[in-house]
């Protein structure tokens, strides 16, 4: 047999051999040390002279050395104390209020909470196991189709390998030798895309068909509001925050008002009104965050480095790279002004209509969404806008997970002891993956078995498209009976030679990967997202069941992928933005 049919055996025989359920890392290592020990074969040295072992220690303490793989553990362990530690169930409540009027609404807040919960922890498993147990039952009980239910926490729970910080993204980029913060801004768009073509579908389909999302009871619509806050509002038409700002100005106008059996005091009345402040801060804090990076962040950044350019020569080319004379074009100002506006508009309407209610969902949001989606928000903020390594936001992630656990006294030695040791596993998983895939690789290539695919795939005379669609194709196929581990670290690198020769971007590729690879966990048979759902699942709910609920969402990504490739600016406009081409 020759080389190349040898190096081709080695691939078809690694699927079969995972698919029996061996463990990948050293099935990858076992296979990679068996053909290149044939590979490397010379009758005339002795059997532990063969180079094979030197190509073991060799790529093993590269793998090891790859600075990108630092940041995982961190990762991990951020995910891992937040699945121990924090408050899921009192997030689904609180969205769940807040969505009470929309259709299929316990649907929508699951969805969200998948999502975000999903971007804080990154596990799939976690998540589709925690809102399994927190809202597969809520949903059964309100008379939502099973379908519509298990496929919402499925295909939701696969969001957080997608949306950044992802570790995917990061074994992508080990394997690819691609920045990992490009990578993660070009993700940025995309994943919050998809999620939202799920939740058309999932508003869509309940629209259509109201019997697969009936409406909510009353009683589960009701907003529990404190007696207080009705009484302060009530001589106001209702409106509660005209009522509390005139209370703070005029204390006497709560007299007589109980709180708990005690006197309104002026430091409640005071924490209502910042709670209700809350929306307003956001929104200006988020306008003020994009006129400070657009406007001043990058004005000092051209003026720091204005005396390095002037060595470089004339006036013109000072002015060229550096942007010096020149600020944010007019259509930003035109484009931000119009924008403050509408949200100033939006918040003058919001305020003055303000109920008890809505400030009582204010205060939920707040307390269950809020610390985690600022410590998100942080992680990702640093990691994009260039203030720290992705390495050095992990460990900022990490501790103000434990922080936000041990606030919401949720975390104990023992469930410590548990995120650290599930994190020490998951990252050694990881780091075998790779010394396995280091080795399999490079005995495949030395075996001829890359140059021959290449060859293969060029005779073919595939235009860029076709080959998008081909190489995509395969990833999907592979998809069914491999997780996405394997796929990144055995198949991808075979796809990535290739991309120079059809003028592909890999961040674009590699995010279409990314993509791809969510129908991993929602394809049978392996279908992972479902296995881990009918663990949690009532009796009665069957594993088809749940198989025909997801297949929507493998179209709908399909559809996502289609939608990127045709419109590219999706997902390498941010990434182009912030870091240049």
């Amino acid at each position: 047999m020759s080389d190349p049919a040898l190096g081709l055996s080695m691939l078809g025989l690694i699927v079969v051999v995972i698919i029996l359920g061996f463990p990948t890392a050293f099935t990858l290592m076992g296979l990679g040390m068996i053909f290149g020990y044939i590979a490397f074969y010379d009758p005339t040295q002795a059997w532990y002279a063969n180079r094979i072992f030197d190509l073991m220690v060799q790529r093993t303490y590269g793998a090891m050395t790859n600075d990108v793989l630092i940041s995982i553990p961190l990762f991990v362990l951020m995910g891992y104390v937040m699945e121990r530690g924090a408050l899921v169930d009192k997030m689904f409540y609180a969205v769940q209020l807040a969505f009470r009027n929309v259709p299929a609404a316990l649907a929508v807040a699951t969805l969200l909470v998948c999502t975000f919960w999903g971007i804080a922890s990154g596990l799939v498993g976690a998540v589709v196991v925690l809102m399994g147990v927190i809202a597969l039952n809520p949903m059964l009980k309100a008379g939502y189709d099973v379908r519509l239910s298990s496929g919402v926490i499925t295909a939701g729970g696969t969001l957080g390998i997608l949306i950044p910080p992802s570790v995917m993204i990061i074994v992508y980029a080990a394997v690819a030798g691609q920045s990992v913060v490009k990578l993660y801004a070009a993700a940025m768009f995309p994943g919050f895309f998809l999620a939202f073509l799920y939740l058309v579908y999932i508003v869509g389909w309940a629209l259509l068909n109201p019997r697969v999302a009936p409406a909510l009871p009353p009683e589960q619509r009701q907003v529990p509001v404190p007696d207080w806050t009705r009484t302060l509002a009530e001589p106001h038409r209702g409106r509660v925050f005209p009522a509390l700002s005139l209370a703070l100005l005029s204390p006497l106008r709560v007299r007589g008002i109980q709180r708990d059996g005690q006197p309104l005091t002026w430091g409640a009345l005071l924490q209502a009104w910042a709670y209700a402040l809350v929306p307003l801060t956001l929104v200006a804090g988020t306008l003020a965050l994009i006129w400070w990076y657009v406007v001043i962040h990058q004005q000092a950044g051209a003026a720091e480095a204005l005396p390095a350019i002037e060595q470089l020569g004339t006036p013109d080319l000072v002015q060229e790279e550096t942007g010096e004379g020149k600020g944010p074009p007019t259509a930003f100002y035109l484009w931000f002004g119009a924008i403050a506006l509408g949200c100033a508009a939006l918040m003058l309407r919001y305020y003055a209509r303000m109920t008890a209610e809505r400030l009582e969902v204010i205060r939920m949001l707040t307390d269950a969404v809020l610390p985690l989606g600022l410590l998100t928000v942080i992680v990702l903020a640093v990691i994009l806008f260039g203030i720290t390594t992705a390495t050095e936001s992990a460990a900022v992630g990490a501790a103000g997970a434990f922080l936000l656990a041990f606030h919401a006294r949720t975390l104990n030695w023992k469930k410590i002891k548990e995120a650290v040791f599930l994190t020490a596993k998951t990252t050694s998983m990881v780091c075998w993956l790779f010394v396995g895939s280091a080795i399999f690789s490079a005995v495949f290539a030395l075996l001829g078995g890359q140059a021959l695919l290449e060859r293969w795939v060029l005779s073919l005379d595939l235009s860029p498209l076709q080959f998008m669609i081909l190489s995509q194709a395969i990833i999907f196929v592979l998809g069914w009976p491999l997780e996405w581990t394997e796929i990144i670290v055995i198949f991808v690198p075979i796809f990535l030679p290739m991309l120079k020769h059809f003028g592909i971007d890999p961040i674009l590729w590699g995010v279409l990967v990314f993509v791809n690879l969510q129908a991993a966990f929602l394809s049978p048979p392996v279908a992972m997202s479902a296995f881990y759902l009918k663990g949690v699942a009532p009796p009665h709910v069957t594993i088809n069941q749940i198989f025909a609920g997801m297949m929507p969402y493998m179209l709908i990504v399909i559809l996502c992928m289609v939608l990127m490739y045709l419109w590219p600016g999706l997902t390498l406009w941010l990434p182009e933005y912030l870091y240049g081409g």
